[in-house]
């Protein structure tokens, strides 16, 4: 309202950003609900991905709202339009705004660590952004009314509108590698194979996968076994690797283990091994009978 009133393409730019946030906080409420619900046939592993879903929405939200302000900040720049003299009412507004920002970035922080939420944090993220845009804002009000060059102002909301695309990018990429199965820290690869090799009776833990449901992460790994051990004592096995992986890694969601003989050859297209787990640059699994086996990678 105050950029509208003033006339600022600038305050009005950090008007739309904070209105996104709104937007955000109370999407935030409504996934919350939908993730709260229990798993069912239609969705068997439960609805963590609706954070996901939701912060992918967001992104395109936000992605809208940057592109309106780029194009009327490009427009106002390249004619040279803008508010003869900028208003201390202006200031005062902004001012106040980076002050709640500040207040609420902190606060979405704190929360999201402490609940694990991809979502919460997305929205600190955001809010530590407005800080910095609103400061640009303020930093270009100043400029403008003490220079008296108009188009300050649209060059600052220019600069703004860049921002608030870089967030909305940012946010969709983060998005799309949980919905596509991905992982931020590819360490717990190696970490996984490392506590499941200090079970007993287990040999060359391989074809290890993970996948992030919401704030958890569901783990696959295959591994061998006596081939003389009755199915009882191959699932205890089983049972202590799962025990071990989900004491040292924090929200385990589900652990799923695959037993085979050891020695076990045979074709495996994907997952990680002991071999490849420390080598980021890998894209096959190092072992005998796996796709794109060399001699050379592994004994």
């Amino acid at each position: 309202t105050t950029g509208l009133i003033t006339g600022s393409l600038a305050v009005l730019g950090d008007g739309i950003d904070s209105a996104v946030d709104i937007v955000t906080s109370v999407m935030t409420l409504i996934t919350a609900n939908i993730i709260g619900k229990k798993p069912n046939k239609e969705f068997p592993f439960g609805y963590g991905r609706a954070e996901a879903s939701a912060t992918g929405l967001l992104a395109i939200g936000i992605f809208f709202a940057g592109m309106q302000l780029l194009i009327r900040s490009a427009t106002g720049l390249w004619e040279g339009s803008g508010p003869e003299s900028i208003s201390l009412w202006a200031v005062y507004v902004t001012l106040f705004s980076i002050g709640g920002k500040v207040l609420l970035a902190w606060q979405q922080h704190r929360a999201g660590k402490k609940a694990r939420s991809s979502m919460l944090m997305a929205n600190a993220k955001n809010m530590l952004s407005d800080v910095v845009i609103s400061v640009a804002v303020l930093i270009g009000l100043l400029l403008a009314r003490f220079t008296g060059i108009a188009r300050l102002d649209a060059l600052t909301s220019l600069l703004v509108s860049l921002w608030i695309l870089r967030v909305a990018f940012g946010l969709y990429r983060e998005s799309t590698k949980e919905l596509m199965d991905g992982v931020e820290d590819t360490t717990v690869y190696a970490r996984i194979i490392e506590l499941a090799a200090g079970v007993d009776q287990v040999a060359a833990p391989h074809r290890v996968r993970a996948r992030k449901l919401g704030a958890s992460l569901v783990v696959y790994l295959d591994i061998e076994v006596d081939g003389c051990m009755t199915v009882a004592e191959a699932h205890e096995v089983s049972r202590r690797v799962e025990e071990s992986i989900r004491c040292e890694l924090d929200n385990v969601y589900d652990v799923i283990i695959h037993i085979e003989p050891r020695g076990n050859v045979e074709e495996e297209t994907f997952g990680v091994c002991g071999i490849c787990a420390g080598d980021p640059e890998a894209t096959h699994c190092a072992r005998p009978g796996a796709a794109g086996y060399r001699e050379e990678d592994g004994e």
